[in-house]
């Protein structure tokens, strides 16, 4: 049984994001999540070569959209109980966290991620 139930507010991790949401279903494996807001935003790059650039196909990842739903494996989802944040400013204040971090690595990884963090700014803030 599970001690989490529809309508519960959480935050899931789902691939290299975390997300604010509530849950809209409980399966077996998963709950599905509403996204309400962006905690941190997926790393750029392949998600099985992490941080490498060369001889990998170099992904650009976007965050999961406002109210967009998604399955999030059980042990990736915990309760959240403070008040949750407007979508466009928290994920705001997570590019702008993962930007902090890139610029503090000399990395081609960390270039082309930045890269891809300013073509999605474009994108998600027209």
């Amino acid at each position: 049984m599970s001690e989490l139930n529809i309508g519960d507010k959480v935050t899931g991790i789902y691939k290299t994001g975390k997300y604010i949401g509530e849950i809209t279903d409980i399966r077996p494996q998963s709950y599905l999540v509403r996204v309400l807001a962006v905690l941190k935003h997926p790393t750029q790059g392949d998600l099985h070569h992490p941080k490498e650039v060369d001889g990998v196909f170099f992904q650009e990842r976007r965050a999961l959209a406002y109210r967009e739903q998604t399955n999030v494996p059980l042990k990736m989802v915990k309760p959240f109980t403070e008040d949750i944040p407007d979508y466009q400013d928290s994920l705001q204040e997570a590019i702008e966290k993962m930007r902090a971090e890139l610029l503090s690595k000399n990395t081609q990884w960390a270039e082309k991620s930045l890269m891809n963090l300013k073509s999605l700014e474009k994108d998600y803030f027209k």
